[in-house]
Formats: C-alpha cells, sequence, structure tokens
C-alpha cells in the first residue's frame, strides 16, 4: 500500500456550484470544478455543459464530454433540443434558439417528426370557433382565459379593457381600486414592492369582487395575511384592497351565523371595536369539559388547521399532532405531548435560514379550530383566534399591551414567507424572509368551577423579520410553547382580605408583645426605642402571616421580613444577661503564709471554680443546639428531591409521576410548583424531624436540656438569665445536699440517698420540683443589678478610669464575688426591699406569651414547665430557624434553578450563622460571667 501522503491527510478544496462561473461546471463525482471545452460554456443547473449559441452538439455524454460543431451561416439557429441548426426567421433569443411573437407557437418538425429546414411561427386561432393561445412555454395553442372570451369574445384584452394578472376586465366594470404591490416589514423599516404581489394582487382582487372567484378571494386574503393584516392608511394594499370587498359584499351573507366570515371570502378579521377581544376570549366557554385522565376525546385538545397555498388552493385538514407548527425538529411523543390537557409545552431551537428556505419556498397558510362533539355526536369545529403581535394600525405595533380591550384578533396565519420578500425574479432568493419565530397556545382555565373547563384558546404570534444575505450562515431562535393559565383576581382579592384582616390582628398582637416588653424592661415611657421594637415585633407577625397565607406569592416580602426577624433573634440572644450563682459554701479554714512578713495566718478554705467553668462550658455546648439535624435535613431534602423524583412534580404539566422517561417530554419548570414542593418537603422532613427528637431521641437516648438542669444541681450552681431590662429566667441549682465540692465516694452516696427519696426535693420551693422559672423582676432590684454588674465591665473602660490601687482583675473578682452573694440573698429572701413571690401563669398569659402583673414592689417567679429558658438558645426557635432555612434554600432555588446549589448554599449559610453565634456567643458569656474565655473550649 502506498504511504500516506506528509501534512495532506484526507483534505480536499471547498468548492461550490456558483464557484464555477461559466467555463467551468461542477462535477458531481470530484465535488469541485473543471473546465468545460471549446465552444461550451455551463448548463443552466451548472452540472454539465453545453455548446454556446450558433453551435450545435454532436455527441454528449454528460459532464464536458460534449462535442459542437458551429453551425452554417445560411442556418444560425438551433433547435430547442441543441442538436441540430436551423433557420429561424423571426430572430434568435440569446440563447441561440428560435424566438417568435407574441400568441404564435414555434413549430421545428413536422407531425411525423421530420426535421424542417425552417422553423414556423403559427399563430393561435383566437377566433370565437377555437378561443386559443400560446401557453407559457409557447409551444402549443390552448384555449385562452375565460375572463377573456367573457369581455371580448377573443383571446385579445385590448384597451380600454384591462389586463391583470393574466386576467382580462372590462374598463366598463366597477373594478376595485388599484392595489399598491407593496410589503411593509416593520421591523427592519422597510417596504418592498414585491413580485408575487405585482403579478397577482390586482387580478386577485378584481376577481374576487366582480366574479367572486373562491381561489383569486382566497389568494388576495394570504396577501394581506403576509402583508401582516395590515390596517394602514393607505387603503389599497393588499388588506385595504380586501376590505374594501368585504364592506361591499355585505349583501352576499355570513357563513355559519359568523358575522365576521363573509360568502366567498377568507374569514380574516375579528373586527375592531373596542371591548371585541374580551366578549370573543371570555363571553363563551369551549363546550367540552376536559380531565387530566381519561380518554383521548377528555384528555388531548384536539386542534386541526385548514391550509392553504399562496394561490387561494385548499390543501387539506391538518391535525396539530403532526407537528406543522413546530419549526424545530421533535419526537414524535414530545409532539403529542403538546397537547395534552393541562400539560405546559415549550420547546425552544435555532433554525437555519438555508433550511427555512428550502423547506418552506412556497408558504402555507392555516385556518386553526379546535375539535369537539355536539350535543348529538356530530363533530363540530370552534374557530381559534390569533394574536399577531406584529399587527400595524396606521404604521403602528398594536397588540403588544396586556390590556384584552385593545387587542386586534384576527384568524389566518403562516409559518414562513419566503415569497413576498422577492423583488424581481419569483425564482431568485427573497430581500426578506419572515419566520413565525414565537408561537403561544394559551388555554385559560374557568374560575369557579372543579371541572375542566376552559375558555376559548389563544393562539399568539410573532414574527421575526431578517434580510437574507447569507442563508447558509444566518439562523434564527425559534420557539413553541402551551401555556395554561387562570385568572386569579378573585384570589387575589381574598388573600388582599386575608392579609389585612391577619395584618390588623399582627398590629394588635405586636402592640401586647411590646407591652409585654416594655413591662418585662420595667420602662413606662414610649421612646424611639419601644417604636423601633414595635417594629420589630410587626416585622416578625407580618412575616408569619405572609408565610401562612401566600406560600409562594409573597416570597419576596416574605423574605425580607424573615430574615429581619432572624437577625432580632441572633442579636437578642448575643447580648442576653446570665450569671452562674454559685451556692458551695467554704469548708473550714487554711493556713496561709503573708507574703514579705515572715508569719502565716489562717483564712477561709477557698471555693472550686472549676463547677462554674464545667457549667459554663455545658451552657456553651447548648447555645447552638437545635431540634433538627442540618446536614441530615439538607442531604434528606436533595435526596427526594433529585434521587426519588420528587422535582417531577414541579414540573408545569398534569401527571403526577415521580419518574420520567429520557424519551418523553419534559414540560418546563413552574416557580410556583418548585416553591411549593422544596417548601413543602423542607418542612415534612424537619417536622418528622421534630418528631423523632422529641418522641424518641429524647426519651431513649439523651435529653441535654434536662441534662443541663441535673448537671446544674449536682454542680450546686444556679443560672440566673435576663434576656430583657427586668424578664428573664431562673434555673434553681441548688444542691439539695449543702454541697457538691466533694470526693467520688459522698457524691455517689448522695445520689443513692436522691434516688432512694432520704433528701428534700430540688425545688425552688419546699416539697416541690420546679427548678425552671420565667422571672419578672422589679426596677429596684434591676438597678441593684446593674450597679454590680458595672463593676464587672469598668475594666473594659480607659485606662484612667480604673482604680490605682487595685488591678482590673482584682476589680472583677470582688465585683463577682458581691453579685454572687447578692444574688444569692436575693433567692433567699434576704433583701425584703426586694423580695418576690412565685406563682403559676394564667391560662391568657400563657397563651399571649405576656404577664398582666407588673413588679413594681416585689419580683415574680413563674413556674415554668416548659424549659422556656430556651429561648436564648437555638433549641427554643426552631419554627423560626426552620422557617429560615426553608426560604433561603427556596429563594436560591429559583434564583438558579437548582436544587443542589440550593443545598448547598443553604447548609453553608446554616454553618456561617452557627459559627457567629458560636463565637459571639461565647464572648458574651465570658463577659457576663467573668468565665475566662481561654477555659470555654
Amino acid at each position: 500500500m502506498a504511504a500516506l501522503p506528509a501534512a495532506r491527510g484526507f483534505s480536499l478544496p471547498l468548492q461550490r456550484p456558483a464557484d464555477c462561473g461559466d467555463s467551468r461546471y461542477f462535477d458531481i463525482s470530484r465535488l469541485g470544478c473543471r473546465p468545460c471545452g471549446a465552444h461550451q460554456r455551463r448548463s443552466a443547473d451548472g452540472s454539465s455543459c453545453v455548446c454556446q449559441p450558433g453551435y450545435r452538439m454532436v455527441s454528449s455524454s454528460g459532464g464536458s464530454s460534449v462535442i459542437c460543431e458551429k453551425c452554417p451561416e445560411n442556418m444560425s439557429g438551433v433547435t430547442q433540443d441543441g442538436w441540430n441548426c436551423i433557420i429561424c426567421p423571426k430572430g434568435l433569443t440569446s440563447e441561440g434558439k428560435c424566438k417568435c411573437l407574441n400568441n404564435e407557437i414555434l413549430v421545428e418538425r413536422s407531425v411525423n417528426g421530420i426535421l424542417l429546414n425552417e422553423a414556423l411561427c403559427i399563430r393561435c386561432n383566437g377566433s370565437e370557433q377555437s378561443f386559443s393561445a400560446s401557453d407559457a412555454s409557447g409551444n402549443r395553442c390552448v384555449r385562452c382565459e375565460q375572463t377573456f372570451i367573457n369581455v371580448s369574445k377573443s383571446c385579445d384584452c385590448s384597451s380600454p379593457n384591462v389586463l391583470a394578472g393574466g386576467l382580462c376586465f372590462s374598463a366598463s366594470e366597477s373594478l376595485p381600486p388599484k392595489g399598491v404591490a407593496t410589503v411593509s416589514f416593520g421591523q427592519l423599516g422597510i417596504t418592498l414592492t414585491s413580485a408575487w404581489f405585482l403579478k397577482n394582487l390586482q387580478s386577485s382582487a378584481s376577481a374576487c369582487w366582480l366574479y367572486s372567484n373562491l381561489t383569486a378571494c382566497q389568494a388576495l386574503g394570504n396577501m394581506c395575511v403576509m402583508n401582516m393584516n395590515s390596517l394602514s392608511s393607505s387603503g389599497t394594499d393588499a388588506c385595504g384592497l380586501f376590505r374594501y370587498i368585504y364592506v361591499n359584499t355585505a349583501r352576499l351573507g355570513i357563513v355559519h351565523s359568523i358575522a365576521f366570515w363573509r360568502h366567498n371570502l377568507p374569514w380574516l378579521y375579528y373586527g375592531d371595536q373596542p371591548g371585541l377581544a374580551s366578549q370573543v376570549l371570555e363571553a363563551n366557554h369551549f363546550p367540552t369539559v376536559f380531565s387530566f385522565k381519561g380518554t383521548d376525546k377528555d384528555v388531548k385538545l384536539q386542534f386541526i388547521a385548514a391550509s392553504f397555498d399562496a394561490a387561494g388552493n385548499f390543501l387539506k385538514w391538518q391535525s396539530l399532532e403532526g407537528g406543522i407548527l413546530q419549526l424545530c425538529p421533535d419526537t414524535q411523543t414530545k409532539l403529542n405531548a403538546a397537547y395534552a390537557f393541562g400539560t405546559t409545552y415549550q420547546q425552544n431551537c435555532k433554525v437555519s435560514i438555508s433550511k427555512l428556505l428550502l423547506d418552506f419556498a412556497n408558504p402555507v397558510f392555516y385556518d386553526l379550530f379546535l375539535e369537539y362533539n355536539g350535543d348529538n355526536g356530530q363533530e363540530k369545529l370552534w374557530a381559534v383566534p390569533v394574536l399577531n403581535l406584529n399587527l400595524q394600525y396606521n404604521e403602528m405595533f398594536v397588540n403588544q399591551g396586556s390590556n384584552m380591550n385593545n387587542w386586534l384578533l384576527t384568524r389566518r396565519f403562516f409559518l414562513v414567507d419566503a415569497l413576498s420578500g422577492k423583488e424581481n425574479d419569483l425564482g431568485k432568493l427573497p430581500r426578506v424572509i419572515r419566520i413565525a419565530s414565537k408561537i403561544t397556545i394559551s388555554i385559560r382555565l374557568v374560575s369557579h368551577t372543579q371541572r375542566g373547563t376552559i375558555y376559548p384558546p389563544l393562539l399568539t404570534i410573532a414574527y421575526t423579520d431578517m434580510p437574507v444575505q447569507n442563508p447558509e450562515t444566518q439562523s434564527v431562535m425559534v420557539s413553541f410553547s402551551v401555556n395554561y393559565e387562570m385568572n386569579q383576581s378573585e384570589a387575589q382579592v381574598q388573600t388582599d382580605i386575608t392579609l389585612g384582616v391577619l395584618g390588623g390582628l399582627g398590629v394588635l398582637w405586636s402592640l401586647l408583645k411590646t407591652a409585654g416588653w416594655k413591662r418585662q424592661t420595667g420602662n413606662s415611657i414610649i421612646d424611639l426605642q419601644t417604636i423601633f421594637k414595635f417594629l420589630l415585633f410587626y416585622a416578625g407577625d407580618l412575616a408569619n402571616v405572609f408565610f401562612i397565607i401566600t406560600v409562594g406569592t409573597g416570597i419576596y416580602w416574605l423574605v425580607f421580613f424573615k430574615a429581619l426577624q432572624f437577625l432580632q433573634l441572633l442579636v437578642s440572644q448575643l447580648t442576653v444577661d446570665v450569671f452562674f450563682i454559685d451556692w458551695e459554701r467554704p469548708k473550714g479554714k487554711v493556713v496561709k503564709a503573708v507574703e514579705g512578713e515572715g508569719v502565716t495566718k489562717s483564712a477561709t478554705a477557698p471555693v472550686s471554680i472549676w463547677r462554674t467553668y464545667f457549667i459554663a462550658n455545658e451552657w456553651n455546648e447548648i447555645q447552638t443546639m437545635r431540634k433538627i439535624n442540618p446536614l441530615f435535613q439538607v442531604l434528606a431534602v436533595l435526596f427526594f428531591l433529585e434521587v426519588v423524583g420528587f422535582s417531577n412534580l414541579a414540573l408545569m404539566d398534569s401527571s403526577s409521576s415521580l419518574t420520567r422517561s429520557a424519551e418523553s417530554y419534559t414540560a418546563p419548570w413552574s416557580r410556583i410548583l418548585r416553591f411549593g414542593v422544596s417548601a413543602a418537603l423542607w418542612l415534612g422532613i424537619a417536622f418528622l424531624q421534630v418528631i423523632f427528637f422529641s418522641m424518641f431521641y429524647e426519651r431513649f437516648v439523651e435529653d441535654k436540656i434536662s441534662q443541663f438542669i441535673d448537671l446544674c444541681c449536682m454542680s450546686n450552681i444556679s443560672v440566673f438569665l435576663l434576656s430583657h431590662s427586668c424578664f428573664g429566667y431562673y434555673i434553681h441549682g441548688r444542691s439539695v445536699h449543702g454541697h457538691a465540692d466533694t470526693n467520688m465516694e459522698e457524691m455517689n452516696m448522695n445520689l443513692k440517698r436522691e434516688a432512694e427519696n432520704l433528701c428534700s426535693q430540688r425545688g425552688l420551693l419546699p416539697n416541690t420540683d420546679g427548678q425552671t422559672f420565667q422571672i419578672s423582676i422589679s426596677r429596684k432590684m434591676r438597678l441593684h443589678y446593674d450597679r454590680i454588674h458595672e463593676t464587672l465591665t469598668r475594666k473594659r473602660g480607659p485606662a484612667r478610669l480604673l482604680d490605682s490601687a487595685a488591678n482590673a482583675f482584682e476589680q472583677s473578682t470582688r465585683a463577682y464575688n458581691t453579685m454572687n452573694r447578692f444574688l444569692n440573698s436575693f433567692i433567699d429572701h434576704v433583701h425584703k426591699e426586694m423580695d418576690y413571690i412565685v406563682k403559676d401563669k394564667l391560662l391568657l398569659e400563657r397563651i399571649l406569651g405576656m404577664e398582666f402583673m407588673e413588679p413594681i414592689e416585689k419580683s415574680i417567679f413563674y413556674n415554668d414547665e416548659g424549659h422556656s429558658f430556651t429561648d436564648v438558645l437555638y433549641y427554643g426557635n426552631e419554627a423560626t430557624l426552620l422557617i429560615f432555612d426553608t426560604l433561603f434554600f427556596s429563594v436560591v432555588d429559583l434564583a438558579s434553578q437548582s436544587f443542589v446549589l440550593a443545598a448547598i448554599l443553604t447548609y453553608l449559610q446554616q454553618e456561617i450563622f452557627r459559627f457567629i453565634r458560636n463565637t459571639l456567643g461565647k464572648k458574651n458569656l465570658a463577659s457576663k460571667t467573668l468565665v475566662d474565655e481561654r477555659f470555654l473550649i
């Protein structure tokens, strides 16, 4: 075998037939140009060679295998087949063939096929006995067109008669106005003189007007449709002539009792009266009830179209299931899915201009109907109106707005028009091609009904005008869709009413919460802080109202308010006042050496701080504990959406299947359905997690909140929390054994005694078990607390304000001991001027979440069996956190259309906020309790 030539491979030059020129032809075997022989030129189709004018063929085998011979001087013409020379008495054409005058036919052979020495030009007999004229090719005589015979009793249409489009019209007859053979391409801002219109417009209008010629009337209507149903001020374009005939043929009556459909004319318009569109689209229901499941008649919309060619000839009835309205290639399964009731269908693609010119060389026009069965079972049709977005009225585009009353509806449409944009030779490429780039079938469901009742469908179509320059490289984006809509005005009104009522109740609820907050803070003045707090409360309540009612439609407002509520929650938890009250008392005395004096003195034995550090660490650990596992939540939601297939429920179709085959049509996503599915799934999985955590995990594995309370009691430490100025929580951790700083043996003995009920109960009150309380402290007690607390934070002030005789550490230590002794004595009722009482909350107080009694002289401790101190932790605010996560996940998904990205970002924001809460919460804990941050791990 021969070696592959280096650097050449299997390449060849690209040559097209148009590149070959007049002296070469396109060799289809080598896909390249080759030269023609002597006295030869390229043929009309470019794939072979023919003899030049004045030369005849001697032999021909195709391609360049042609031998030519010059004709004698006295026989300079060549026969039509090119094989013989002949005398041409009336001259030659540019190709060297014989020519004859009008209404004459060329004869080169006798009846028995013998070649004549001289060609004959025989005139066709146009007399009354024959009425014949030459055909378009000039080869034979045929009967002349009937209008010639009717007008002139001959085959001549001489003045004063009018010849138009191959038809003859009498000058004495009332002809329609002279038409303007122009087509307006509004998007390009140009108006062309169309060769098709120039040839056929006037003749079609005249034949339709004078003779009610059905084909001519259809052709005139098609030219009006090609001109975008123009309602131009120029009354003699194609649409102007159509309207002239329509108005002046009212005597002929209407078709099928449809006022806009005149006898003999196509139905192009619904009329231009204001508000007519809304009557057409909403006055009557479609007389068939559809369903999502059932027989084909009930499930599918049976669209059918009457099709016509440009000349006005009826072609056939065509079902839309064949894909006749879709310029994009598609499978038959997906095409059929487009017309299934309740299925929203959308298809977009890019189509080459060269393909459109090849497939739609001649435009096809459609009248669209929806098929149904009448009461007696007879098949009937319902006309589908067309909303042409390119329709112009006095050079202004109409049908662009959403106000239905301003629309002008039409009937007939086409997909591609490569005919009207040709200016000269109808065989050449058009200067402009017009393509239906966007087609939408809208089906509107009837409100106030549970049945599948619809209004008449609407076909909306938008055309793109594209100048033809290089068809091989040019392309256009086209789309086809089927949309289902429903009038939600009543639902909007009901939503507005509900929002108004609940919004008003939200104001009252926020006022009550603000009043409760003011009582808790001990502030009786309505100041700017009070107004701001009310707005924060109302933002959170209004967010909950939006979440319950609107679900998805109010998402953009809801996210803002719920985010505001979440930030308020975060700030309030990071600024809570907390102090660990140590009940432990010193055990005896110890001997200490006095530094610098050389002597020893006895002193009270110090109390170990490790128990306080231990409780502080445990509190720090539970600050961001939740009732759900965030990582499991994200992975579970993603599993059900992407693996199980719940995401398929968000497609705009009627199917409830969780799985879809690769071959089946996939409807576009619905934003509201995506939100509904993702939010429902997120909340559902979280609800199951909360149930499992509360019912099983906390009962049978571990309950960290109860464990923390037990640990406080075993450590002999109480927790004093103030979430507001005068309101907070108290965890009573005073040991029933008197002390907790002991060895293992004594600790186990204490636990055994408690298990056998050999000691008193743990409650704050004698013979009770209540250890957790909501507390509402008096203003006097708060002021005393703040005076002590100031010394705790004074070390953070400027150095010049610090006591020069003692360092900051000694000051804070004294302040800590002072606060500890004060709270010890406060709990033990030592301060009669700052005493407190213990009571139960009223039922209404529990429901409203506020206190009716104001602690003026005595503070109030409310029994709390629900561990409500978790309100200062993540644990007690699971609902707010859950709603925030749900909204964050949904918003990211709606923006990105990706459940995976939404899951990743949701988990990241959870971890970021958890880190912020942990870090700042640890700093706040160290600041308020004087526990060194280095011991918080």
